[in-house]
């Protein structure tokens, strides 16, 4: 007899197989989109110094990307982190998330096939509004649907 864990941990296996032979993605994909993308992000003059000044070793950063790109796009469980608390004390808004989008479609699309590409930039796109939402939040800034998040930028005046 099985235990609950052996349980769903095959039907994991099972949704992760089945993802994997519906959209052709597999852990070659991903590392290959992560890299790409974060290539990307590191030339990037908008959002690449949001990085800049918080990874001095990619190496690690990338490697917990890929974990979580598998996740996200297969469901394989084997990301444990928490993005959301990590998002939130960033000085990011709708622009940043913006780009990151752009940037992320444009990789996706360059180096995946289509069906994979449209399964990465869909949960992308949730990801993106979901921490957008978040970093509203914890600016005290409440979205209504289809509203974005805009920090207010300080403006300048005589004697500053």
């Amino acid at each position: 007899m099985t235990t609950d864990e052996d349980e769903r941990r095959a039907r994991r296996e099972a949704a992760t197989d089945a993802l994997r032979h519906a959209t052709g993605i597999d852990e070659t994909m991903i590392d290959a989109l992560v890299e790409g993308f974060y290539a990307r992000v590191r030339d990037d003059g908008l959002i690449g110094p949001v990085f800049a000044v918080r990874i001095d070793d990619w190496a690690p950063h990338l490697a917990q990307m890929k974990l979580f790109w598998s996740s996200v796009a297969l469901s394989t469980g084997v990301y444990q982190g928490r993005p959301m608390p990590k998002h939130l004390p960033l000085p990011i808004d709708a622009r940043h998330f913006d780009r990151w989008l752009e940037l992320f479609r444009e990789t996706a699309r360059e180096l995946c096939p289509p069906v994979a590409a449209d399964h990465f930039i869909e949960r992308a796109e949730r990801i993106a509004q979901s921490l957008e939402l978040g970093v509203a939040n914890a600016n005290n800034v409440l979205l209504a649907s289809g509203e974005r998040y805009v920090r207010r930028t300080q403006t300048w005046s005589p004697g500053d």
